[in-house]
């Protein structure tokens, strides 16, 4: 079992392996369930389609919820020399072990990761060497499903669409067909064939037939869909992550679906129609999850944020109810129409997050085909508006190769991104951060494009090199996805069950984790193309016609074939089509006749008075920056960092006890200016995979303030791991932690006996650090062999020359530092004589002079 018995030091970020994260849920149950995301830790646990199903199953009294992830090339080498399974985080299982792993496919270069995963967790590939019982029953959910082809032969069960319901069917019946004793897994699958949404590939392509034979699918499966996000679940406990993940705040959902068509995207057409949650909903999510992680920053996340219909109003609400809480608020990419003035204001209350713009093509010829309704008047007025309140960060992310693109279109990319430079030193008259994406244009299934073949490989790194070179020389900052890459997600987007001997082949050559740069290796692929004679090019730019039977037909999103043909036509005569909540383009949903509870526009007509008069106070925790007539009083804290949490970085340790302290609520004193922060300062930092027994933190409040019950509430909302020892009152104007504490006392087991003995002999040993050369032997003031393999070491900066451990220690015993268990015992300073800095009144003394 593998997170349990390894030395984490040796890894990259072990906190990816840690467990016991706050809110994360341990509990036994029948069913067991996997919740596989394949990639690392950081992506899949910014993904709130996980937590969402986290919550849902370990509500289920005969189910429960784990995760697991992908590890990092390091770890996965680790795994295979010495046999180990790749396990879950909560109870260190085995994935071969559990009823039901779960796989979320949300981007199509996941796919090989989903192969090496189940290898790592000791399961078959393919359903059909999967047909004991004694395996897990794989299931696969997320926006790659509307075209399982190319992953059938892995996948037992793929979810089509929305899960919240559906999850709840899929694991009755498996806890029914448990129960019941039966030992085939065929009547397992029968029985999920049957629940409307699930395509079953062992049982439908049985049924009827193969999905290839005839003019028209010989089966179809419907797309579920919830009508009412007020009433779907939704985690307001979220596991709280001890590494920074990529989306490291609070994210709420306020809408689903988008109404604004674009052509290329398919999330706005397998998402439709639009159902948007209340705002009262909102607010009271929002405050139930701040209160419970401690998080500083909330995000509304939808594909259409600036078309919410109530979004002025919510954003205002918010602002009044948690800005004295100093929670920022964050939308992420907005419409260009979509941006106004009086937005931005309400935006920048707290402080003022990134912002992003995705004009995706460069010329308004091109925005017309793609239907991305705007003008470069347009353009040009939200760039003024955005700088005149004060932004200095901007993101504007590009297409390259869309259908009908001309060199022209591709030109036109650089002046966009020259106009908010010319825009930003009018309005702001300093340097601003200007990000430029530009990704290859992959058309995918269920959207107007799909239709439409990849431009070539050699043309898009054309155009790609046009761009880059046109803007690096203005000190933009270029960010370009993987030309070789967008081939690959293009062929397996549209790709049929043929490409599936290709991602096997593909994966017993190494490929996995294909969406990182460091470890994508086309020659791998293009191996396993010359193995397989399947050229992933192939697929990536075949075109078809309207007459064309498409490998994915058979899954039905509710938005019809003859509607995305419809608007492939204009497209190509660059028609735009407007918001369909306004006028509906008959694109085969009836949103209106099947939708009441969902539909759109059901938060329309609210106004910030309607907002106003919710009752919220619940919803709040206690002010932290309030008002108070006393002035703030400084606290200083002792804790330790042991077991598991050794491994937490400095960084990490600091950001959980933060999230601690906003939990507990407590009144914590503010910094003024652009970016408020809480005023709490930690002494010398700990490496990762040491230990600390006395370790210190300083931080400012408001009175009155109890130090024994705080420290009591604090402690019990820390995992096991860090602990609060002391609180004490120390003056105002006290020196610093990292100022005062000059000496350091650590007990170390491992290493060379005689190393150690050979470094105290000598008297000089001089290394060259920053263009300076220093002794690195007067640092140790001591080291004494306390039991066989421990020594006790004093060790102490010299003046301004800090000590650093990962210098020092393998040169005392001449082992590398991962390799050494490490424990700081205490730190000091010096008052006239060593002390610890714990309160100054109470500080203890050391019978040693300096």
């Amino acid at each position: 079992m593998v997170f349990l018995t390894v030395n984490l030091s040796f890894f990259q970020k072990p906190s990816r392996y840690i467990n016991n994260e706050i809110n994360a849920i341990h509990k036994e149950a029948p069913v067991k369930v996997a919740l596989a995301f394949p990639d690392i830790y950081e992506i899949g646990m910014s993904h709130l389609g996980l937590k969402i199903l986290y919550k849902i199953i370990n509500d289920l009294p005969y189910a429960s919820a784990e995760r697991v992830f992908s590890p990092w090339t390091d770890l996965e080498a680790e795994m295979k020399a010495k046999n180990y399974l790749l396990s879950s985080l909560e109870s260190n299982r085995p994935l071969k072990d559990f009823h039901v792993v779960g796989f979320s496919l949300q981007y199509e270069l996941s796919y090989t990761t989903v192969l090496n995963m189940l290898h790592l967790g000791g399961i078959p590939a393919e359903t059909e060497d999967r047909m004991d019982p004694c395996y897990p029953l794989v299931i696969a959910g997320g926006p790659c499903t509307v075209n399982p082809m190319p992953m059938s032969p892995f996948i037992d069960a793929f979810l089509i669409g929305d899960g919240e319901e559906a999850i709840h069917e899929i694991l009755d019946t498996y806890y029914q067909w448990k129960k019941e004793g039966d030992n085939k897994k065929e009547s397992l699958f029968n029985a999920l064939a049957d629940i409307d949404g699930l395509y079953v590939p062992f049982v439908h392509d049985s049924r009827f037939g193969s999905i290839h034979a005839g003019s028209q699918p010989p089966f179809f499966i419907n797309r579920r869909i919830i009508s009412s996000l007020d009433e779907a679940p939704y985690p307001v406990n979220p596991v709280i992550p001890y590494t920074a993940i990529v989306h490291d705040r609070i994210n709420i959902e306020v809408s689903r679906g988008c109404p604004m068509g674009c052509r290329f995207c398919q999330a706005g057409m397998i998402y439709r129609p639009v159902r948007e949650r209340s705002p009262e909903k909102v607010l009271e999510l929002a405050g139930e999850s701040l209160r419970n992680t401690g998080y500083e920053e909330v995000s509304f996340t939808s594909l259409s944020a600036g078309d919410y219909s109530c979004l002025l109003p919510l954003v205002k609400e918010f602002n009044k109810r948690f800005s004295k809480d100093t929670i920022a608020l964050s939308l992420p990419s907005l419409r260009v129409a979509a941006i106004n003035r009086d937005l931005l204001q309400e935006m920048r209350t707290v402080r003022k997050t990134g912002f992003t713009i995705a004009p995706e093509a460069g010329s308004d010829r091109l925005r017309k085909v793609i239907n991305k309704d705007f003008s470069e008047e347009d353009y040009l007025q939200t760039l003024k508006v955005l700088f005149a309140e004060g932004w200095q960060n901007l993101k504007l992310y590009f297409m390259i190769g869309l259908p009908t693109e001309t060199d022209e279109d591709i030109e036109a990319i650089p002046k966009m991104a020259m106009q908010a430079l010319r825009t930003a030193k009018e309005f702001t008259k300093r340097f601003i951060n200007i990000s430029v994406g530009v990704s290859p244009f992959v058309p995918k299934a269920h959207t107007p494009f799909q239709w439409y073949g990849q431009m070539p490989v050699e043309e898009l790194i054309r155009k790609k090199h046009f761009i880059k070179q046109a803007l690096v020389k203005k000190k933009f900052h270029i960010k370009g996805h993987d030309v070789k890459m967008s081939l690959l997600e293009a062929a397996f987007a549209r790709g049929d069950r043929n490409l599936s001997a290709l991602l096997k082949t593909a994966w017993s050559h190494g490929c996995r984790l294909d969406g990182w740069s460091e470890v994508f290796e086309f020659t791998a692929w293009e191996k396993a193309m010359e193995m397989t004679g399947i050229d992933a090019k192939d697929f990536a730019s075949k075109s078809y016609d309207q007459a064309d039977r498409l490998p994915w037909d058979n899954i039905h999103i509710g938005v019809t074939k003859e509607y995305l043909w419809k608007e492939y036509q204009q497209a190509l005569a660059g028609v735009i089509s407007t918001d369909c909540r306004k006028v509906c383009h008959n694109c085969g949903l009836e949103c209106l006749k099947k939708l009441e509870k969902g539909r759109s526009g059901e938060s329309e007509g609210r106004t910030p008075e309607s907002l106003n008069a919710t009752k919220h106070s619940a919803f709040t925790f206690p002010p932290m920056n309030s008002l108070n007539r006393f002035r703030p009083v400084k606290i200083r804290a002792e804790f330790s960092k042991t077991g598991r949490l050794r491994y937490l970085s400095h960084l990490e340790i600091m950001v959980l006890l933060q999230r601690a302290i906003r939990r507990a609520g407590f009144p914590l004193e503010y910094s003024k200016g652009f970016h408020p922060t809480p005023k709490i300062a930690f002494g010398p930092p700990l490496s990762v995979g040491i230990a600390g027994l006395s370790e210190y933190f300083d931080m400012e409040l408001l009175p009155p303030f109890d130090l024994v019950v705080n420290k009591n509430k604090l402690n019990n909302l820390l995992p096991e791991g860090v602990h609060i020892h002391a609180m004490v009152s120390i003056p105002a104007q006290s020196e610093s932690l990292n100022s005062f504490i000059v000496r350091y006392e650590y007990d170390i087991r491992g290493g060379d006996r005689e190393g150690v003995r050979k470094f105290l002999s000598e008297t000089d040993i001089p290394i060259n650090r920053e263009k300076q050369s220093i002794n690195i032997r007067d640092m140790v003031e001591k080291a004494t062999f306390v039991h066989e393999n421990t020594v006790n070491c004093m060790v102490a900066d010299l003046g301004n020359v800090k000590v650093r451990l990962g210098e020092l220690l393998p040169l005392v015993f001449q082992v590398p530092l991962e390799s050494l268990d490490i424990t700081r015992v205490a730190l000091y300073g010096w008052n006239g004589n060593w002390v610890k800095p714990v309160g100054r009144s109470s500080m203890q003394l050391i019978n040693t002079k300096r």
